[in-house]
């Protein structure tokens, strides 16, 4: 009886060491975007599986219009605003946690070229989001951020459109390109100002 307990100890120990692959962290922080006078707060959410870091933050629409136009009227920017309320940005960053490039072969079974292939035109097809008004939007467009091997992650803008100003929204990706499935990015809140 006594050899019996002594093994199941040891398999239970050594399978509670085993590493999962499927091990999914989420985690909320907040980034902070600033011009010279503004400055905005968003939520960001990080969800670390399979050694990848998928960083998701809802970009604050006023920054995203004065960060290129800060020499305008505030009369011009205020026109822009309004014609585009109801857009929203979200910022998507893909991180591995060795800095290794998620754009090779090991990790989404394309050549280099044809992953950065469908960042760039296809990557949209795997993003929608679900407004609290339970409406599904797709995206509408993206925008691919190359680095060429500069900075160690690879980052894209979306952009979806006809979403009310207010509603709170979850981003779904349906990860097509690491393999991942569905991943659930959930905004609580809108970008405040500060």
């Amino acid at each position: 009886m006594k050899k019996l307990v002594y093994i199941l100890c040891v398999l239970f120990g050594v399978m509670s060491c085993t590493n999962t692959s499927n091990e999914r962290v989420v985690t909320e922080d907040y980034k902070f975007f600033n011009l010279a006078v503004d400055g905005w707060k968003s939520k960001q959410i990080n969800q670390y599986i399979n050694t990848i870091n998928y960083t998701a933050t809802e970009v604050p629409l006023h920054y995203y219009i004065l960060k290129d136009n800060q020499n305008f009227e505030p009369k011009a920017i205020d026109s822009l605003y309004k014609l585009h309320k109801n857009e929203r940005i979200v910022e998507i960053e893909f991180h591995h946690d060795e800095e290794k490039d998620l754009l090779g072969e090991a990790f989404t079974d394309l050549p280099y070229d044809k992953a950065v292939e469908y960042m760039s035109f296809k990557l949209d097809k795997d993003f929608q989001v679900i407004t609290s008004s339970n409406d599904t939007i797709p995206c509408s467009g993206v925008l691919f951020e190359r680095n060429f091997k500069v900075a160690p992650f690879k980052r894209a803008l979306l952009y979806f459109g006809n979403i009310p100003e207010n509603d709170q929204i979850q981003l779904l990706y349906n990860d097509q390109l690491f393999g991942n499935g569905i991943i659930k990015f959930n905004f609580k809140s809108t970008p405040l100002k500060l």
